[in-house]
């Protein structure tokens, strides 16, 4: 058996979708389970898109996740270049052999002649196919044609009478019926190819031996076998696979349809997360960077593996029960067959769920790691962070524990970072909870002096010696803990109350008791 090679060719947009890198995942799966070879190939032929800095995002998404490739941008291969903007020779090559074997031809047909015969079979409801006028012109006619300046596209041209057909390893048996097909363009007058046939061209010479992509190419692939077909070279194995859905729907999820998806109950949380932490780390709202992006899920503090994970699950199930796996695990595990047909929808509870759990298999040493990029970021600890930073922020992380599902979810607690004199209150729950509680102030006075006295200030002694206060006053601590939590945090939540005491210390912790007494 030949080494597999798949590959995928994405088109530089600027930001790598996350449909899109589901593709390429399974790409990269079906080549590192079969020991085989991916391939980066950069479909490029737009010039208008053909900028160094909108390939970079879509780079970064494969380096961010771990996903490495063989040959490519930045490592080379064998077979270079890997942008098809380099490799027009070679379509050109390929064209020219092509109209020398009588297996393409030039169409001088206008753009108008071609729109009317199309509207002719629209109305004697029959299907469309190629005239073929250019083809009774001689060889002086042609030649005349061109040195005038006629313009004219090179068309395939598609033998009648057969039928060509795949066996996709997700849809089955395809097939297309040759008499019903147009001759499509391959190439412009001006020499450039169109992509079905620069997609051909470039899988024949990178010796590609299976093509998985989205559900969308399958119009595609009638073409590119015929074009296999007419330059004698044998067709890759192909897998479409479905596309990815927009959430609780069946339509393809899409950037362009940012504006509704703000509205969808499930993608609405994803957007206010967004809104809450971009600002916060000098980036535009969600608009500018979103859930459709790679770059959102890295932005915002997701794992690696986390998305990696989701991504496994969209359209691919080991069984009806394995839902948390490592890349090393789906790579062991990954089978074409096991992939659904249907469209495959984002789900961002789930995905918010993968997070939680792989969070949880991160050490605390790794999360302070990861957290001091967004609290420098955010100029709530100067960076690079000192020693005795990193330190507090190591206990607050350690005091958080789960309540710490994303990266990015240390920017919420800025209430251990700002001076006392700035520290924000929930006005709703500090004036029920301290200035309308009749016994709140006094409490929180007696348990002023108390804490002043109290030797040890670690959490489980505060814990055992405000627990013994309290039954020695006859009192239980429901009757503090809220008015205690937002003097100290001006939250009505977070972590525990005594790990609270213990992170701001004891001059900081008296010093905003005192301060909720005066506010109060």
């Amino acid at each position: 058996m030949s080494t597999v090679r798949t590959r995928f060719a994405p088109s530089p947009t600027g930001y790598m979708h996350i449909g899109g890198m589901r593709t390429a995942l399974f790409s990269w799966l079906w080549a590192r389970k079969h020991s085989g070879q991916f391939i980066l190939r950069i479909d490029d032929t737009d010039q208008q898109r053909n900028r160094e800095e909108a390939l970079q995002p879509i780079l970064r998404a494969f380096k961010w996740l771990g996903l490495t490739w063989d040959e490519g941008p930045e490592i080379g291969g064998p077979y270079a270049p890997y942008f098809q903007a380099q490799r027009s020779d070679k379509y050109k090559a390929a064209a020219a052999k092509l109209l020398a074997e009588g297996k393409v031809y030039k169409d001088f047909e206008t753009p108008e002649q071609t729109k009317a015969d199309r509207e002719a079979a629209e109305k004697e409801k029959r299907q469309y196919v190629s005239s073929r006028s250019s083809l009774a012109l001689s060889g002086a006619e042609r030649a005349d044609l061109e040195a005038k300046g006629q313009p004219y596209v090179v068309r395939l041209l598609v033998p009648r009478g057969q039928k060509v057909s795949i066996r996709d390893h997700i849809r089955g048996d395809v097939e297309w019926d040759c008499n019903l097909m147009p001759d499509p363009v391959i190439q412009r007058g001006d020499g450039s190819a169109l992509y079905n046939f620069a997609s051909v061209v470039d899988d024949i010479d990178l010796r590609i031996t299976h093509v998985i992509r989205s559900e969308e190419h399958l119009t595609n692939t009638s073409i590119q076998m015929l074009v296999f077909q007419a330059l004698g070279a044998t067709p890759p194995e192909f897998a479409h696979i479905p596309y990815v859905a927009a959430p609780a729907t069946t339509k393809k999820l899409s950037k362009r349809e940012i504006g509704k998806y703000r509205t969808n109950p499930q993608f609405k949380k994803l957007f206010d997360m967004a809104d809450a932490v971009l600002p916060k780390v000098g980036l535009a709202v969600s608009e500018a960077l979103n859930p459709v992006m790679v770059e959102y899920y890295e932005t915002m503090g997701f794992l690696p593996e986390a998305v990696l994970n989701a991504l496994a699950r969209l359209g691919w199930s080991l069984d009806d029960k394995t839902e948390n796996m490592s890349l090393e695990f789906v790579t062991e595990h990954f089978t074409l067959e096991r992939v659904v047909k249907g469209p495959a929808g984002l789900d961002p509870d789930k995905l918010l769920a993968y997070q939680e759990y792989w969070m949880g298999q991160r050490s605390v040493e790794d999360k302070v790691a990861m957290c001091l990029p967004y609290l420098e970021r955010a100029g709530m600890i100067s960076g690079p962070a000192t020693a005795d930073q990193r330190a507090f922020v190591t206990r607050l992380v350690t005091a958080l524990g789960p309540r710490l599902k994303l990266l990015s979810d240390i920017l919420g607690y800025e209430e251990y970072f700002v001076a006392d004199d700035k520290l924000v209150y929930d006005e709703k729950g500090f004036q029920k909870r301290v200035r309308e509680d009749a016994g709140a102030v006094p409490l929180l006075k007696d348990l002023l002096e108390f804490l002043k006295a109290t030797p040890d200030f670690s959490a489980a002694a505060l814990d055992a010696a405000i627990h013994a206060w309290m039954e020695s006053r006859g009192l239980q601590m429901g009757q503090l803990v809220h008015a205690l939590r937002l003097a100290l945090t001006g939250k009505t939540a977070g972590p525990g109350l005594f790990d609270c005491l213990e992170l701001l210390g004891r001059e900081r912790a008296n010093h905003r008791i005192e301060l909720a007494i005066k506010r109060a």
